[in-house]
């Protein structure tokens, strides 16, 4: 079984957070079932405290 790891650097446009929480599984594997992650909830309720680089524009 091979077991991909999630890519390090965050794309742009994507809160480092957000990204981090989204593809590591090893972050949420210490909840319990049902119980949240008190840092996605803040997310959800707050919004992302970084500043979101913004996508590479390919206009011309």
């Amino acid at each position: 079984m091979v077991v991909s790891m999630a890519r390090q650097e965050t794309p742009p446009g994507e809160c480092p957070q957000c990204w981090q929480h989204a593809h590591d599984r090893s972050i949420h594997r210490k909840l319990r079932p049902r119980e949240d992650c008190p840092q996605c909830v803040d997310h959800m309720i707050n919004g992302c405290p970084y500043l979101v680089p913004k996508k590479e524009s390919r206009w011309w």
